[in-house]
């Protein structure tokens, strides 16, 4: 009863955060950033205003790569003995991941107790005037009072959109500042030029405050040193982390792009080190042994949704293997040409292990059209490529399709079926309970249209000769599921029903092996693990 009292009492907190949900549009400069001065009128009620300003705190913007380079950052300070708290976006699974203490997610209890305090007090106090905040700003806010009251020594802040109107930038004296990888992103708030996206990032540099950068196209770059002008803030820009650093071990989050954000957070934790006058544990020189902390907080970090990879818990021991997700929340042209390249190199190095394992059966015994088995007795398997995609209506699958697949196939990679679903999670709602409308009423207009993206793709495609591996004649078309089949993809319904038709093609033929790419929307990456983790 105890049990059903918590739920009850959490999703409870989860249907008021909902409420604050808007279909209004995000803030930018057309709207003058949505009345950004509310900020400051929310701080004051919620007796923030002072408070925040002593917070030690890390601010990282950035189109690509934010979020694990202020993981990284989080795990590092950690490691160096300080007491942390992280505030990241979006979640995948549950709200509290968005609010890290000391590497950890927010306990119920702790998220309950100070949502209540911070939502009452601003329903309390909400007019026409100085309406309750909108769902992020509520986030950002949440955070500010968490973060005070369970003083921490340093608040590592992940900018939700932009960085000049963004809620987390309503902190006036950061100790340093970072820009991850730019691209084209949010085009339709942020600007339609690297120029215009770079000079809304940039927003969040403050006079005299330090930032840090990765190498940058030219143009991104130009706005980015202007700004840093004009402030006088000193830019400097950072190289990827030297991999001969790390004394061996690898980095604790997967793919060769993450030594880029490795490199940033290196910067930005040595100089938080440096301008609290914590000294002892310093790291400014690039040429030098990492110091241990580092190293292990480098090594040790995790974050869901990037290039992440879970097998399927449903399918029996005897299959198990068999069904692998390989999950990315990759949504611009340049991350998802990054995330295909982790997805080909990890699909080739688990290849081949198989192929490593596999003994071949003697040339008497190699036609007699029966699975062949590894010397372990374990029938060896056919590894076919699947793709499970769905992405925002903002976002061009004329961009992102093409590049994913492009660069697949510049490393042998070919996909032998793409399946399109709506996202499970509905965008106005939030929580366990939160679940899609029921089959008759989804519109799935948009999964048709990134359908007949893929199939213009593939048949522009057909000259190019692939190596199917044998496993294109096991992947039935029995689609049967599917609200439209065609000869390279299919659209779902649901979900769930692209999952059963995955989980019932890999249970009903024991020689293939599907390894499923999951990419194009993080809210795809949460519901696919919501399913997966079951």
């Amino acid at each position: 009863m105890a049990e059903g009292k918590t739920v009850a009492a959490y999703e409870e907190a989860l249907d008021a955060l909902s409420s604050l949900i808007t279909k209004r549009s995000r803030a930018d400069k057309s709207n003058n950033g949505d009345r950004f001065e509310l900020l400051s009128d929310y701080l004051k009620i919620l007796d923030l205003d002072v408070a925040i300003s002593q917070l030690k705190v890390i601010h990282v913007a950035g189109t690509k790569g934010k979020g694990s380079t202020c993981t990284f950052t989080e795990s590092i300070l950690r490691n160096c003995g300080f007491r942390t708290g992280l505030f990241t976006s979006p979640h995948l699974i549950d709200v509290r991941e968005r609010f890290r203490l000391d590497g950890d997610d927010i306990s119920e209890d702790k998220f309950l107790a100070y949502f209540w305090w911070c939502y009452d007090r601003l329903k309390e106090k909400a007019t026409e005037d100085i309406p309750m905040p909108s769902y992020f700003r509520f986030l950002a806010l949440l955070a500010f009072k968490i973060f005070t009251a369970e003083q921490i020594d340093v608040a590592i802040l992940e900018v939700g959109l932009g960085g000049r109107f963004d809620a987390t930038n309503v902190v006036q004296k950061p100790v340093v500042c970072g820009i991850s990888s730019l691209g084209y992103d949010h085009m339709e708030i942020l600007g339609n030029t690297l120029g215009e996206i770079a000079g809304e990032k940039a927003g969040i540099f403050k006079y005299g405050v330090p930032a840090f950068t990765v190498p940058q196209p030219d143009e991104a770059m130009r706005v980015l040193e202007e700004n840093a002008s004009k402030l006088d803030v000193p830019l400097q820009v950072v190289p990827p982390l030297d991999a001969s650093l790390l004394n061996g071990v690898k980095l604790g989050l997967e793919g060769e792009h993450q030594y880029m954000n490795a490199g940033l957070a290196v910067a930005l934790s040595s100089t938080w080190l440096q301008r609290t006058s914590q000294l002892g544990i310093n790291y400014l020189d690039t040429t030098s042994p990492l110091p241990e902390q580092f190293i292990k907080g480098l090594t040790m970090a995790n974050l869901q949704g990037r290039a992440q990879i879970a097998p399927d818990r449903y399918t029996n021991s005897e299959t198990s293997g068999d069904l692998v997700f390989y999950l990315d929340g990759a949504h611009s042209p340049e991350s998802m040409e990054i995330c295909a390249r982790w997805f080909s190199l990890a699909i080739k190095e688990e290849n081949q292990q198989e192929t490593f394992d596999f003994q071949p059966p003697n040339s008497s015994g190699s036609s007699n059209g029966l699975p062949q088995r590894q010397h372990d007795g374990k029938i060896r398997k056919n590894s076919a490529q699947i793709l499970l995609f769905n992405c925002m209506s903002v976002r061009d699958p004329q961009l992102l399709l093409p590049s994913l697949m492009k660069t697949c196939a510049r490393h042998g990679v070919y996909f032998k079926k793409a399946l399109f679903v709506p996202n499970a999670s509905v965008y106005n709602k939030v929580g366990s309970h939160a679940l899609p409308p029921t089959e008759t009423q989804i519109d799935l207009s948009w999964q048709f249209a990134l359908q007949r993206v893929w199939e213009n793709l593939m048949l522009c495609d057909k000259g190019e000769a692939k190596n199917t591996d044998n496993a294109s004649e096991d992947v039935k078309d029995d689609t049967e599921l599917s609200a439209r089949s065609c000869e390279n993809s299919a659209v779902f319904s649901s979900l769930p029903l692209a999952i059963k038709w995955l989980r019932d093609s890999v249970q009903q033929n024991q020689s293939l092996r599907f390894q499923v790419l999951v990419t194009g929307s993080l809210h795809l990456i949460g519901d696919v693990l919501k399913i997966v983790k079951k």
